[in-house]
């Protein structure tokens, strides 16, 4: 192994990835140290959060079990395919999935039995048919992110003073947006107050630890479309995850909250922003080929790591737009994503270097109550709206 070879290897070793990819009961896997030297060219501290929800959860390698749990790599008739059972709706499917009456407490034997006999295509189609996250194992290919020009640019600016609408959840729109609030933007968080993002329910400290530097606003996507709308409106960057017809169909989406030059909106996907088939980090990184070595098959890589990659290269894509002026639609596809990291040199699966376990993330603020801050929010908007006029 080269010198350089060698440091990549040493600090995809020291940063946990190893100890996150591979076999249980195997080695540490080090054939993806390029993804960390890549992307620590967007963020210098991209080791820390690719790992941090591991740190923080004390996640270990699970092989074909994903480090979080919920989702399974499984060899089918003519390939390799994962799928993911992370929602009550999910597993509930599982049975129309199968076509049986009953698929049991624990899904999985039944699930992998079927995917067995079945070709990867027949069991991605089906799961899109009744929107459970699936994926063939290198489905999808490489892209950069998709900009179309929707409003006049504007000189360029730094991130200090910019404020962010995210309404986004869950790890990689979130990712994004926290750090841009670390860049110096004021970023509100924009939560339903009948469904908040899910992580506020789970590990509080993940929760913290990527919304604790914004402010928290509750409003019914619904009935209080007209202020959420007048929010977006003053946003220098929009953040969302939602598929594009979820905010149409309320006129909250790219084209209904009023014209800004230079405003940047970010939308991230599974599988872009012509395809509707829901996605999870550690599926959308095995439909990108970014996957572990080892001598029985592929296995996955560190902890649903498309998440955290497509919320670097979004951030890494504002920045490039900021720069440019603005004024654009960034379509961030996490599959992609996936695939351009895949596409980077493997290096020796085994490397005689530790491989210690993830390290959780210093925690530097408390996210706030949902809808904390809602008066503040209002207020920023007045401000902006007087600006304006």
């Amino acid at each position: 192994m080269g010198e350089v070879n060698a440091r990549w290897a040493a600090e995809w070793g020291s940063s946990g990835l190893a100890h996150l990819t591979g076999l249980p009961d195997g080695p540490p896997d080090f054939s993806r140290a390029n993804v960390l030297r890549r992307a620590q060219r967007v963020v210098a501290d991209a080791a820390t959060l690719l790992t941090g929800r591991a740190g923080l959860l004390g996640l270990t390698r699970g092989g074909r079990v994903s480090a979080g749990g919920a989702t399974r790599l499984m060899a089918a008739r003519d390939g390799w395919c994962a799928m993911t059972l992370s929602r009550p709706d999910d597993i509930a499917a599982v049975p129309a999935l199968l076509g049986v009456d009953d698929a049991g407490q624990d899904p999985w034997p039944a699930v992998q039995r079927w995917v067995a006999t079945c070709p990867v295509a027949h069991i991605v189609g089906r799961a899109e048919l009744l929107d459970i996250p699936a994926a063939v194992l290198g489905e999808a290919p490489a892209g950069p992110p998709r900009i179309r020009q929707i409003a006049h640019s504007v000189p360029p600016r730094d991130v200090g003073g910019l404020l962010v609408a995210d309404l986004s959840s869950m790890w990689a729109g979130p990712l994004c947006a926290h750090l841009l609030a670390r860049a110096g933007a004021t970023v509100v968080k924009v939560e339903s107050p009948t469904r908040p993002d899910g992580t506020r329910a789970g590990h509080r400290a993940f929760f913290d630890w990527i919304n604790g530097r914004k402010l928290s606003y509750c409003v019914d996507f619904a009935r209080g479309s007209d202020e959420l709308r007048a929010l977006l409106a003053v946003a220098d960057v929009v953040v969302e995850g939602s598929r594009p017809e979820a905010l149409a169909r309320r006129a909250l989406g790219v084209g209904d909250t009023g014209h800004r030059d230079g405003r940047i909106w970010v939308r991230i996907t599974g599988h872009g922003g012509d395809s509707r088939r829901p996605a999870f980090g550690d599926d959308a990184a095995v439909a990108g080929g970014l996957v572990g070595s080892a001598a029985a098959g592929p296995v996955f890589c560190a902890d649903a790591i498309a998440d955290p990659l497509a919320g670097l290269e979004a951030f890494g894509a504002v920045l490039a737009s900021l720069h440019r002026g603005g004024g654009e639609l960034i379509e961030i596809s996490m599959a992609a994503v996936a695939a351009t990291y895949a596409a980077l040199p493997p290096e020796p699966s085994q490397a005689a270097l530790p491989a210690p376990p993830p390290r959780a993330p210093t925690l530097t603020a408390t996210a706030p109550a949902l809808g904390a801050d809602n008066a503040r929010v209002r207020h920023l908007v007045d401000e902006r709206r007087c600006l304006s006029c």
